[in-house]
């Protein structure tokens, strides 16, 4: 099933983010994850791919297969071009497609030391490449900028420009502040953003977790979080419980606010996914997150 037509169905599009096993995780532990999210039926599940096309990049295809072939489940696979070759890009394409990967998320990616090439510069330079390969393809949004963009209108002018290129829906990078990703689609969808964009949310775990993810994607932290960071920093379970729960109101929020969908960064944890999951069905928000929502728990 292509991505695409997730959003035209009735009620909100609930997507998953997982990451497959760099070699030391075994692939079984990868299927019990999966397993955990398929029976939340969610409208879709992206399996990460690592920067330069290395690394875990088979394993990448090889999640994204065992979830179409052994849990009928919609994947999207990652694909990044940064110090890439449009030789390996389209042998890359090719594997995905004998696997039966559908749907395809085209990301710049990383630099990774040592590696140059001056194929791909940006993910809108990917973006054809994948579409003419037959692929449903999707592209990230970043509702607070690129964290390598100072200018914000810039942002948007990108996102515009991954459109025409032929993203056909775009994926959020994660935030904790719903007004600023609500701000970020009123510009993007004065700035002519017509393709659905679902909107992407990770629950914080622990001090260090956050911190690492601000500085990374740029994300600012509202009032409410750095309180629950000072209160609970010193209880581990009490801070995972604030996460998650702090998550759900974010996502119930997102959907009260008519957005259209919401991707959950699990980290591999189908209790995170299960928790969203119940908290959108509580809200009367989505059939399918009802109906998954009977068996979760928070």
């Amino acid at each position: 099933m292509h991505i695409v037509d997730v959003f035209q169905a009735d009620g909100l599009p609930v997507s998953f983010e997982i990451f497959p096993p760099k070699g030391e995780l075994p692939m079984e532990e990868a299927r019990e994850v999966v397993s955990g999210l398929a029976s939340l039926n969610p409208a879709f599940v992206s399996v990460t791919y690592s920067a330069g096309g290395g690394g875990n990049s088979g394993r990448t295809i090889d999640v994204a297969r065992m979830m179409n072939d052994e849990f009928n489940l919609t994947s999207m696979a990652h694909l990044t071009c940064m110090n890439a070759t449009r030789e390996g890009i389209a042998e890359t394409l090719g594997a995905m497609k004998a696997a039966g990967i559908q749907n395809v998320l085209a990301l710049r990616g990383d630099a990774v030391e040592g590696m140059t090439t001056n194929d791909f510069k940006f993910a809108k330079d990917l973006i054809p490449l994948v579409r003419e390969a037959g692929f449903c393809v999707g592209a990230a949004a970043y509702p607070e900028g690129h964290v390598t963009c100072l200018d914000f209108e810039e942002s948007i002018e990108h996102l515009k420009q991954k459109q025409d290129a032929g993203a056909e829906f775009f994926v959020s990078q994660l935030f904790f502040d719903n007004e600023c990703a609500l701000r970020f689609l009123d510009h993007a969808h004065l700035a002519g953003i017509e393709v659905p964009i679902t909107l992407g949310v990770m629950p914080f775990m622990s001090k260090s977790q956050i911190t690492r993810m601000v500085f990374m994607c740029g994300a600012s932290l509202p009032s409410p979080v750095v309180k629950l960071l000072a209160r609970y920093e010193d209880d581990s379970k009490s801070l995972r419980a604030a996460g998650i729960e702090y998550a759900c109101k974010q996502l119930v929020g997102l959907a009260e606010a008519g957005v259209d969908g919401v991707h959950v960064y699990t980290m591999n944890k189908p209790d995170v996914a299960a928790a969203a999951v119940e908290a959108l069905g509580m809200a009367g928000f989505g059939p399918k997150a009802a109906k998954a929502a009977d068996g979760a728990s928070c």
